[in-house]
């Protein structure tokens, strides 16, 4: 028997923990809540608009923008738990699309909270609005360094590309506000630049490729970089600039709207958020214009009034529930 040859031994595992060992708070914090409490404050931005247009009351929008403020604190405390406990989670949630999306829809939310407090503080607003670009430009960095390292497959051309480096205009609404009209300018000059390039590689690659239907709703965001140079584009006095941009985001907005079964064929996903903020770019960029842009603004905000909040509760009920981490692939710390 000395030559029988070895056995083939199974690798032990060990045994099942019972009950499951729970992680520690926001150990798996999923970015991707962070695209649908961009919409919630950007209707906020957009009820407020409206409100100031028809002269409604203010502190109404004021009080849904506190709100939503203290949920972007909250979600951001969160991701800084997460990120403090093991730093490297960053870079394993900017490898899945979901993550880069909700990271950029993060400091794009934060430039957004800066147009919130730019009427009423300021000070403030400057800092919240320098540190929102900051690290959004961070985020961008970041990103293009996973691109790099990453397969070419992951370099294939999303609409969560205007998110990652278009989403600089958000800053721009505040801009002109904090008496900072040359940034506005440049933000303007630059990320449309961007935007232009996107679209095109966008339009491009959809006539190859019908994108699956999961991913279907990123389409939605196309409409939101068109919106928001709309809005900052009239701030700054750039009317023609402006009424073409809205035109733009309408025209794209009904031919999605249009379209809206065969966008949501894969059912309710986190990927819904991308839903939320065009919507309320786009009306509060046709309010914003006035005239005979108004009626078909109000008709938008009124869709957002219902359709965000829906879609952000969803959200917020999955996260809280630990199954949207799960369904986005949320890296542990």
């Amino acid at each position: 028997m000395a030559n029988e040859p070895p056995r083939f031994r199974p690798r032990p595992y060990p045994p099942p923990e019972f009950p499951p060992r729970r992680l520690p708070l926001f150990a798996r914090m999923p970015p991707a809540v962070f695209p649908a409490i961009l919409g919630l404050v950007g209707l906020g931005l957009a009820l407020r608009r409206a409100l100031t247009e028809l002269g409604g009351p203010v502190d109404l929008a004021n009080a849904v923008l506190g709100a939503m403020t203290g949920l972007w604190a909250f979600a951001a405390v969160g991701y800084g738990v997460k990120l403090a406990r093991r730093p490297g989670v960053l870079a394993e949630d900017l490898r899945i699309l979901p993550g880069r999306a909700g990271l950029a829809a993060a400091t794009m939310g934060l430039m957004a909270i800066a147009a919130a407090l730019a009427p009423m503080a300021p000070a403030v607003a400057r800092v919240v609005l320098v540190t929102g670009l900051v690290l959004h430009a961070g985020v961008a960095l970041a990103i293009l360094a996973v691109f790099r390292a990453g397969p070419p497959e992951m370099r294939q051309v999303t609409p969560v590309w205007h998110l990652s480096f278009v989403g600089f205009i958000v800053g721009g609404l505040a801009a002109p506000a904090l008496g900072w009209p040359v940034l506005a300018q440049a933000l303007v000059i630059v990320t449309g630049a961007l935007a232009l390039a996107i679209w095109a590689l966008s339009a491009r690659q959809f006539a190859r490729m019908v994108p699956p239907a999961p991913l279907r709703p990123l389409l939605a965001i196309h409409v939101a970089p068109a919106a928001l140079l709309s809005q900052v584009s009239f701030n700054l006095g750039w009317t023609a600039l402006a009424y073409g941009f809205a035109a733009g985001a309408l025209v794209l907005a009904i031919v999605l709207a249009a379209s809206v079964r065969w966008l949501t064929a894969a059912g309710f996903s986190a990927l819904w958020g991308a839903f939320t903020f065009p919507m309320t770019a786009l009306a509060a960029a046709l309010i914003a214009l006035g005239g005979g842009a108004m009626i078909p603004g109000l008709v938008a905000l009124g869709v957002a009034l219902v359709a965000v909040p829906w879609i952000g509760y969803r959200v917020l009920k999955s996260w809280a529930g630990g199954g949207l981490a799960q369904k986005t692939n949320a890296a542990t710390a």
